[in-house]
């Protein structure tokens, strides 16, 4: 699947180790991966421009992952791409569950699309955005759960 492209989208509000886990994974399978910032997210402690600078520096080691910021229909993004998949992590099975509505929908609005679903690895298992948001902001320890671009910026915003 080297000659694919593949959009893995998310608000990443911060961008996580576990979101990093599964980009770079998603790098060693498909030809070009374009991660995929949305914008929607109203209550977002980062601006979408924050959020896209941090994926960038973050994902910088890997030549052929790319970072946008979006602003539509996902299945609208995946078609500018040039893309056939979608890649999603599902850490439980609620997020299984909400995932698969999601990509039965966006299979619906673009035939040819497919949604690729991995697991996270074991030591993010339980990581999100919402979990690292609450440590920082109570001055916990985050440094382990994400980039030294997300670190900085979180210890700035807190």
């Amino acid at each position: 699947m080297k000659d694919t492209v593949a959009v893995f989208p998310g608000t990443f509000d911060p961008f996580t180790r576990g979101h990093e886990d599964l980009v770079s994974r998603s790098a060693q399978i498909f030809g070009r991966v374009v991660v995929a910032v949305a914008a929607s997210r109203k209550d977002a402690l980062f601006s979408l421009d924050e959020r896209i600078a941090i994926v960038t520096e973050t994902m910088q080691p890997f030549a052929n992952v790319e970072v946008f910021g979006f602003d539509c229909l996902l299945v609208d993004f995946v078609r500018q791409k040039g893309a056939r998949f979608i890649v999603r992590g599902a850490r439980t099975v609620a997020d299984f569950e909400y995932e698969t509505q999601m990509a039965v929908m966006n299979r619906k609005l673009y035939s040819d699309l497919e949604t690729v679903f991995l697991p996270p690895t074991e030591e993010y298992r339980f990581l999100s955005a919402t979990v690292v948001r609450e440590i920082a902001r109570h001055g916990g320890d985050i440094s382990g759960l994400v980039s030294a671009p997300a670190l900085s910026r979180l210890r700035r915003k807190f």
